[in-house]
């Protein structure tokens, strides 16, 4: 078999010298914050909200539970009355 002559070199581009980076600075885009909310703290209702003075006399704004008795009002939901310490409910009349 006869030799093939050899493929010709191909030439290479000239190296060129490393190039030296610049340092950039990076830009960040800046962070865009959400205004938050403020929460809005409850204030307790005392005990002057369970009662209503009407001259002299005085009236319970609010049921008393059936099972515990007096000295437990019950909480006014929108369709219902609940006990907070037993949990009786009492739903209420259109």
């Amino acid at each position: 078999m006869p030799k093939k002559p050899p493929a010709p070199k191909k030439e290479e581009p000239a190296a060129e010298a490393p190039k030296v980076e610049e340092k950039k600075e990076e830009v960040k885009p800046a962070k865009v914050e959400k205004a938050k909310r403020e929460k809005k703290k409850r204030q307790e209702k005392g005990v002057h909200a369970m009662y209503k003075i009407e001259g002299e006399k005085v009236t319970r704004t609010r049921p008393m539970c059936e099972r515990c008795g007096p000295g437990y009002f019950m909480a006014d939901h929108k369709e219902r009355y609940t006990c907070g310490h037993c949990g009786f409910t009492r739903y209420k009349t259109h």
